[in-house]
Formats: C-alpha cells, structure tokens, sequence
C-alpha cells in the first residue's frame, strides 16, 4: 500500500453532501478516545497527599504551568492547557503507528493484515491544519497583547522597508510547521515500509524504536516548541 494513500472507511451523507470519513479521521478519533479516558481514569480519585500516577501527573501539570507561565506570561492560563493538550495529541498521533500489524513474507509463509494504523500526522492535512492554528493563535493573542498599533508596528521592525517580508514570515512559518512534521513522519513511515519488505521479521522492530518511537517523540517536542516560540514572541513586550 502507497504511504501516500489516504483511505476512505465510509461516507457520511448529511444535507446532500457527502462526507468522506478516512483512516486519518478514525485513528484521530481513537487518539481522542484514549487521551479522553486516560484523563478520567487519572483524575478519578484524587487524594489531598499524591502518591503514584497522581504524583507523577501533578509533576507534569507543574512542569507544564511553569513552562507556560515563562513563556506566556500573563496570557499562560489561556495557552498553558493548550500547549499540554498539543503535545499529548501530536505525540499519541505519531505513536499510533508502533499499534499497526505489520504485513509478513517469509519461509513460504505471507501474512496480510486486515488494516494497518498509521500516523493522523503523515497526512498533510492534518499538520497543514495545526499550523494553521499556531499562526492564528500567534497573530490574535499578538493582538491581545500589543492592540492592533502595536503589532501592526512590529510588522515594520525594524524598519518599515522590511513590511512585505514580516508578512511573508507568518506564511513561512506556517509552511515550516506543515512541512516539517509531515515530512518527517511520512519519511518515517516509508522507511518502515522498505525495512519491512527488506527483512520482515526481526530488523522492524529494531527500527521501530526510532522511526516509530523516538522519532515520534522528537517531531511533536519540535512542534509544540516551535509554536510556543511564535506565541511567546507575539505576547511578550520589550522591556
């Protein structure tokens, strides 16, 4: 199957209009489902005294609050829960992969699959669609920070020759955003491809450990940081 392909599961119809509904939307529907229930099994019983799982999770909700409350200033009870929920989507996303049975040729014997899990994030547009999001979020809480005059000023640092290409730098950044977490894990997932049909049986796993786990990890840091730098760069005034 090409990497490229994006299957359709089934079609909704409403109002006369078919909605396609792909294995993108499904697997990002499941990613949904587990960060949904992980949340509610991991706050189910909260005690004064933390101890275990509600250790760790308020560590990582204290991590997350300072890293927010450094970057955003003011505006980090608005991004902090965002950049949390990002994170953990992007990276359950670029996981999912690690769950897919794999399709195996060898000693006479062939096993295919009756699906396959791939990443949401190898699909241009789901990352086409958080880049969007990044520099929309990055121009309106610029807004909310600095008035219209203000960050209509910065477009002119510094100085107002550079005008046509500070604008130009909002599409670059969106095009560095959509391209870089696409590129890497559609890379990613074809090279599992070519290892697979190279030696099925032992090398995929081994490899998986970076392309599917490592990999994963490192495109959603490199994303959410990237973001929380557009935002902390539009929200926080010169001293």
């Amino acid at each position: 199957m090409n990497a490229m392909d994006i299957k359709t599961i089934f079609t909704l119809s409403l109002f006369n209009y078919e909605i396609p509904i792909t294995e993108t939307v499904i697997v990002s529907w499941a990613v949904m489902l587990i960060l949904t229930i992980g949340s509610l099994l991991l706050t189910r019983r909260l005690k004064t005294v933390p101890t275990g799982s509600q250790a760790i999770l308020e560590t990582g909700v204290e991590f997350l609050n300072n890293f927010a409350k450094n970057q955003f200033g003011r505006f980090s009870k608005y991004l902090g829960h965002y950049i949390g929920s990002l994170f953990l989507f992007l990276l359950l996303s670029n996981l999912m992969g690690i769950l897919s049975p794999v399709e195996v040729k060898a000693f006479g014997m062939e096993f295919t699959p009756p699906f396959l899990i791939r990443p949401p994030t190898r699909d241009l547009n789901v990352t086409a669609a958080f880049g969007v999001i990044t520099i929309l979020m990055t121009i309106v809480f610029g807004f909310a920070a600095r008035g219209f005059g203000g960050w209509f000023k910065r477009l002119l640092y510094p100085v107002p020759f550079m005008l046509p290409f500070n604008i130009m730098d909002y599409g670059t950044r969106l095009l560095s955003l959509t391209l870089r977490l696409f590129g890497n894990m559609l890379g990613g997932l074809v090279m599992m491809y070519l290892i697979e049909g190279l030696l099925p049986v032992l090398l995929p796993p081994v490899m998986a450990i970076y392309f599917d786990l490592f990999d994963g990890i490192l495109q959603a840091g490199i994303f959410v940081f990237l973001t929380s730098i557009y935002i902390s760069e539009a929200v926080k005034l010169e001293e």
